[in-house]
């Protein structure tokens, strides 16, 4: 058995954290602990420390395809890599079973599979463990949607063979009370393609973590991520992208809002971005660029962007991070107003047009004007507080 890990565990790099699947292998977090210290822990419902409510059948659903549900004993189960967090272990210790979704190879899947996690209400804890599998040659697109209430972790795998596509939609579509910690882990195969995006915009605490591992040269991941936090709400993603081996490229791209209550007591909206990415020193020709971009629209609204690289080689063909958290765009507010366009309208447009860039590059056309939707109605609801 395993000693149990210590918080200040040394490690190589960020690719080389300690992970389990076992919760008793993990420390209970503190907010001095370095992946944890932007999380408001005890709003967590004891998801990090055992306290949680009481569990339940996690409801998951899956359409569009055929699935099957199979031991976590599985070979199956575990491929991509184990968790590096209490909380992700929590998840699989405590699940029932695994959820596999296989798309066979050389077969092209072009409406979404629908796998959606609905919450089991409040005062109640579920988990859950995903398997998504595309084999060699084939293409497929899954929505992942959570909807609902309650306390909510699981664990989702993806497991790209080579010369295979799979274009993935986080949809977290939670009520503004629910909490909810997952983790994504996904290994490409040579020459094999990841589109992957979270669009995050209900929920009390949701905290998402991809982690992306090349295993064959000439992989391609494109990580995408919106997200509008509204007061009371907080919203954290972590992520890593680790280029281990020759010839792969990776784009990162997350865009965010923020508006507090002004009215409230204590108006406060938070976010927290951590981009990691790692280029190993087998990895040359390595191309990779990641951004997040954040809008502050109000007081009280505060928003953490921490870009890292990690490079172990200079045979590459690029490589570059950048962040930013602002306000409107002054000159582009003025050019607005100066033809005649209300300034309540005119920050709607800057708004809307800061995150079509990255809603225009999500495939699915419904669930792109569905985000579309879900921005003006963000929008709306700031307009009725100021």
């Amino acid at each position: 058995m395993a000693e149990t890990v210590k918080n200040a565990t040394v490690h190589n790099t960020k690719g080389d954290l300690f992970t389990s699947f076992n919760v008793d292998d993990f420390d209970i977090p503190h907010g001095k602990d370095e992946v944890w210290r932007f999380v408001p822990l005890r709003r967590l419902n004891g998801l990090h420390n055992g306290t949680f409510p009481a569990q339940t059948a996690e409801n998951v659903e899956i359409t569009g395809t055929s699935s099957e549900k199979i031991s976590k004993t599985d070979p199956r189960v575990g491929r991509s890599a184990a968790p590096v967090d209490r909380v992700g272990a929590q998840a699989f210790t405590s699940a029932q079973e695994a959820h596999y979704v296989k798309f066979a190879a050389g077969t092209v899947t072009n409406e979404p599979v629908q796998i959606t996690t609905t919450g089991a209400g409040a005062g109640h804890t579920t988990f859950a463990h995903i398997v998504v599998e595309v084999e060699e040659g084939a293409e497929a697109v899954v929505n992942l949607h959570y909807q609902g209430n309650g306390t909510h972790a699981d664990n989702v795998e993806f497991v790209i063979g080579d010369n295979a596509k799979l274009t993935v939609i986080t949809d977290a579509s939670w009520d503004d009370d629910a909490i909810h910690l997952s983790g994504h882990t996904a290994i490409l195969g040579r020459d094999s393609t990841l589109r992957h995006s979270v669009a995050l915009f209900g929920g009390n605490v949701v905290r998402i973590i991809p982690r992306v591992r090349f295993t064959g040269p000439g992989g391609d991941a494109e990580l995408l991520g919106v997200y509008f936090a509204d007061d009371g709400q907080f919203f954290e993603q972590r992520l890593l992208v680790d280029h281990a081996v020759p010839n792969c490229r990776s784009n990162v791209l997350y865009k965010g809002a923020l508006q507090a209550d002004p009215s409230s007591k204590k108006p406060e909206a938070r976010t927290a971005w951590v981009g990691d990415v790692l280029i190993r020193a087998n990895a040359q020709g390595t191309d990779t660029y990641e951004a997040n971009r954040n809008l502050v629209l109000t007081e009280g609204a505060r928003a953490d962007a921490v870009p890292n690289l990690e490079i172990e080689t200079g045979e590459i063909i690029g490589a570059g991070h950048a962040a930013t958290v602002g306000r409107f765009d002054d000159e582009q507010e003025f050019y607005l107003r100066a033809r005649g366009i209300p300034p309540e309208e005119a920050r709607r447009l800057i708004v809307r047009g800061f995150f079509s860039e990255v809603i225009g590059r999500i495939p699915v056309a419904a669930i792109r004007e569905d985000l579309e939707n879900r921005v003006a109605a963000e929008l709306e609801a700031l307009q009725q507080h100021t």
